[in-house]
């Protein structure tokens, strides 16, 4: 398994940017951001991603079902994903609509709207991955909020359009995650590495640590995923102001020793992007 760099991780970084950062840390593989593709424009970023030779492990993101525009947007983010030869289109649910308090309601609008998409991402060949966040964004950002209600959603739908991203960020405090990895099979889409910061910042959308400097064992997870048959790159997805803040060669620099102690050691750089 090889390091993908989520751009999330590196947020200053225009998608330009950080693809040459990607280059010059010999990291050959990225997860890209849709407001940051929107930026520079598929066209050219298909262009610099060839140009660069790196892998796009996933487009993030879809979903947010419960929103009113949610078809036309996601229609659009199928459109993206095949456009730069993403991996998989991660799927973030949403929370609750506005007022609302129906969870069940909003769960099931979910999965109606992962259904509108099936027939047109096997058209385009698109991968629908859907990601559970931790039970603590269910009211605001996602009401699919383990990773056992995922796979039982995604299993309601073809085994090579729809799967599952495994986030030890989001994870790694259920017991049976480990056992549903192994379940899911080739249906994980995607694996997703942080850390879990404590203590939690106010704003806990932010709570993500370097990799090995939280309370999150990753051997659990990284094993099943193995043992899953995933074989594709993972990211390392980081929302930390404080590494946001921080110089991005920096950033790297600890995102690639953290991958090495978790799941081997990297290739040095080769060199710096010309582009």
């Amino acid at each position: 398994m090889g390091l993908s760099l989520n751009q999330a991780t590196v947020k200053a970084l225009s998608l330009p940017a950080a693809i040459d950062a990607c280059v010059a840390a010999g990291i050959g593989s990225i997860g890209v951001w849709r407001d940051r593709l929107a930026e520079t424009g598929v066209a050219e970023a298909k262009r610099l991603l060839d140009q660069a030779g790196l892998r796009v492990s996933s487009l993030c993101r879809g979903g947010f079902f419960t929103a009113d525009d949610a078809l036309a947007d996601n229609l659009l983010a199928l459109d993206e994903t095949a456009a730069i030869g993403a991996d998989v289109l991660v799927l973030v649910s949403g929370g609750l609509p506005a007022g609302s308090k129906d969870l069940a309601g909003a769960r099931a609008r979910v999965a109606d709207g992962i259904a509108a998409l099936v027939p047109r991402a096997r058209e385009l060949g698109v991968r629908l991955g859907i990601e559970a966040l931790h039970p603590m964004f269910c009211a605001d950002r996602c009401v699919v909020s383990s990773l056992g209600e995922a796979l039982a959603l995604a299993e309601r739908f073809p085994a090579d359009t729809v799967g599952v991203i495994v986030d030890t960020y989001h994870h790694w405090w259920d017991a049976e995650a480990p056992a549903l990895v192994r379940r899911a099979g080739e249906r994980v889409f995607a694996y997703q590495i942080s850390d879990w910061r404590v203590p939690l910042p106010a704003d806990m959308l932010l709570g993500r640590a370097h990799v090995g400097d939280g309370s999150i064992d990753f051997r659990p997870l990284t094993d099943a995923v193995a043992a899953a048959g995933y074989a594709g790159d993972v990211e390392v997805e980081i929302f930390n102001a404080e590494i946001w803040a921080a110089p991005a060669a920096e950033t790297i620099s600890r995102v690639r020793a953290g991958f090495a102690a978790v799941l081997g050691e990297l290739p040095q750089p080769q060199g710096k992007s010309s582009g």
